[in-house]
């Protein structure tokens, strides 16, 4: 079996940010990922990163004991980030899009790994002009992690609906809440895993493809949630990136929050019902397009229901894993997304008030980055 590393403590939490560089002279995405890496100074080595295209890229805290903790790291990092870009003549911006910068106009940078991936999907890669929030979360035992995760598959939907903001692609509003969903979904090895029940199947499933030369290693796997063995987490990586930063400290206590009940339910040694990978996809369809505006179906009750309702039981659940964490404050900036301002409503209802001039939406967004 692969190796691992679960082996606690659990409930440290780390959190990355997927970014975007912008040009102020016409806010366009700028290729300038080089400069920025150039200019960061020695003290935040390894926590800002290069992703696949020059015009973005990715700030990660440590693991942090608490999600105050880390949401305060993260502060500082956005904020040294953009101090950087300023020095550099460059904005930072952030959202789940661009809302009018098109792929084709995006280079990709110089790393092996990224080189690779373009020969091998073409187009599929290309095209991932997208921004996402992920949320590591530590937990002990391998089999644990694998329940943890199992668990969180079951609410990757209300997940998405929650942290939907990418309602515009290519300088046309989508329709859809977040129109970043269908741009990963052509990726393959994305998207709603399935069960996987024990760390041994996980770990054959994982030695198999390896073994035929599907992936190099587990990491190719771009699961909404999945289990990460190196760093001992399960990563839960559904999320839009969010544009204020105190949505991303709420969606990460959830986050957490959702895992310590699933580890007790793990240690009380309570089932877990599997339901099938379509009936979650289907939901997570339903949470792309209309995000919290629209409905969800319960599968446990077998009736269709509010997103918002939904989403408002949980958080009433989870009140109690919440404060064993000491994140309540942190779950309580989710009242935010609870009532109407997503990161998605907030865009429309600015493009509502303001026409439609795109490049408006974009300086909304550098101001709402900035924190």
């Amino acid at each position: 079996m692969i190796d691992h590393q679960f082996n606690g403590p659990p409930f440290t939490i780390g959190i990355e940010e997927e970014l975007m560089l912008l040009d102020p002279s016409d806010l366009s995405l700028a290729q300038a990922i080089e400069e920025i890496l150039a200019a960061v100074p020695e003290e935040l080595d390894g926590q800002v990163k290069p992703e696949l295209m020059q015009s973005v890229l990715e700030i990660a805290t440590r693991p942090c004991k608490t999600v105050r903790e880390a949401g305060e790291e993260l502060r500082k990092l956005r904020h040294s980030l953009v101090d950087i870009a300023d020095q550099q003549g460059l904005c930072v911006a952030a959202s789940g899009t661009h809302p009018f910068a098109r792929w084709e106009d995006q280079e990709i940078v110089k790393r092996p790994r990224y080189k690779e991936l373009i020969d091998e999907l073409g187009f599929i890669a290309r095209q991932e002009l997208i921004f996402g929030t992920h949320v590591h979360v530590a937990i002990d035992g391998p089999d644990r992690a694998i329940y943890v995760a199992d668990g969180i598959r079951l609410f990757l939907p209300l997940l998405l609906a929650l942290s939907s903001n990418s309602p515009f692609w290519r300088g046309r509003l989508t329709g859809m809440m977040s129109s970043r969903t269908p741009v990963f979904r052509a990726f393959p090895r994305a998207g709603v895993p399935p069960h996987y029940g024990t760390w041994e199947i996980f770990s054959n499933r994982v030695e198999q493809m390896m073994r035929g030369g599907a992936i190099e290693d587990y990491t190719y796997l771009w699961w909404d949630v999945r289990p990460h063995p190196n760093l001992g987490t399960v990563e839960t990586r559904i999320f839009d990136q969010q544009t204020t930063l105190d949505h991303t400290i709420a969606l990460a206590a959830l986050t957490i929050s959702l895992a310590h009940r699933m580890y007790a339910l793990y240690n009380a040694e309570e089932p877990l019902v599997g339901f099938p990978t379509e009936l979650i996809d289907d939901n997570k369809v339903r949470a792309a397009l209309r995000g919290m505006d629209g409905t969800l179906i319960d599968f446990r009750r077998g009736e269709r229901r509010p997103a918002e309702r939904m989403a408002a039981a949980l958080v009433e659940e989870l009140h109690d894993d919440a404060a064993k964490l000491d994140c309540s404050a942190e779950l309580d900036l989710l009242d935010d997304l609870l009532r109407g301002r997503t990161g998605a409503q907030r865009q429309l209802h600015y493009w509502e008030r303001h026409g439609e001039d795109l490049a408006n939406l974009v300086q909304e967004m550098i101001a709402d980055t900035r924190c």
